[in-house]
């Protein structure tokens, strides 16, 4: 599986408008095949601090995500950030026998 964390710090006007429209966009990525988890969460200690966290079942159904229609608006909507977003992708396995699936 794939995780993806997306760091994000918007500016205080602007928080409502990101946050609105990144939930509207997640409806459509958790539609799409391979996304097992998406969810927008705030920091508890600064609420203009958000993430987006993802979870992908294979590289190439991330890939296809990036190339969709709703993640350009996505990045464009990145353009009211008080500072560039911050994107990290971690591969994560379960080791045989940890009853994982």
């Amino acid at each position: 599986m794939i995780v993806v964390i997306t760091k994000m710090s918007v500016l205080p006007k602007k928080r409502l408008e990101l946050t609105q429209t990144i939930t509207s966009l997640s409806g459509f990525t958790r539609a799409e095949k391979g996304c097992a988890y998406c969810e927008l969460c705030q920091n508890i200690e600064d609420e203009n601090r958000l993430f987006l966290l993802e979870e992908w079942d294979t590289q190439e159904n991330l890939m296809a995500h990036l190339n969709t229609e709703h993640f350009s608006v996505f990045l464009g909507a990145m353009n009211i950030l008080a500072q560039p977003y911050k994107r990290t992708l971690h591969t994560v396995f379960h080791p045989v026998g940890t009853g994982e699936n």
